[in-house]
């Protein structure tokens, strides 16, 4: 297999950014951005996120049996960029994004047009990533978006090369 076909081939796959989040009873947080991640079933509802196995929220979200996804807006690069780097709870905000605990005590974070909380239901372990399925117990929009939905999310391809090649 030709790996330059098969990066570009992988990278047409359209991904939306999101900031993982995952919390234990004793306070511990994570937060990282994530796109591999994707809807599973309407009912029950169900979506589905790879988490890379050596992160911190992989672990939180074994411990703690649930997560959050906060969807990335239009104009939100720079928080994709913040939650590439461990995060980091300060009172009420992580890496100084604020947040407020969710139904399952995951982080949501209150700038983000919208979040989907979920309980872990299944995990699939192989490779450098797992695959967690979460059951949507919690969902919210801070402000409807006007025209189709997907158009008010922070595309992968939004971040420019900076993602791929360090610029």
């Amino acid at each position: 297999m030709d790996p330059n076909a098969k990066k570009t081939a992988l990278r047409m796959i359209p991904y939306g950014l999101y900031v993982l989040t995952a919390a234990t009873r004793d306070g511990k947080v994570a937060a990282g951005t994530v796109n591999w991640v994707t809807q599973a079933s309407f009912e029950p509802p169900l979506v589905v996120v790879g988490v890379k196995t050596d992160s911190g929220a992989h672990a939180l979200i074994k411990e703690s049996k649930a997560f959050a996804l906060n969807v990335l807006g239009k104009g939100q690069g720079p928080m994709a960029f913040t939650f590439f780097k461990p995060a980091e709870k300060k009172g009420d905000t992580i890496s100084g994004e604020p947040f407020r605990a969710g139904s399952t005590g995951a982080p949501i974070l209150t700038s983000t047009p919208a979040f989907v909380e979920c309980t872990l239901e299944d995990t699939i372990e192989k490779g450098d990533h797992s695959i967690f399925v979460g059951r949507v117990v919690d969902a919210g929009v801070s402000k409807q978006p006007e025209g189709r939905a997907d158009d008010a999310t922070l595309w992968l391809k939004d971040l420019g090369d900076k993602m791929f090649y360090g610029g």
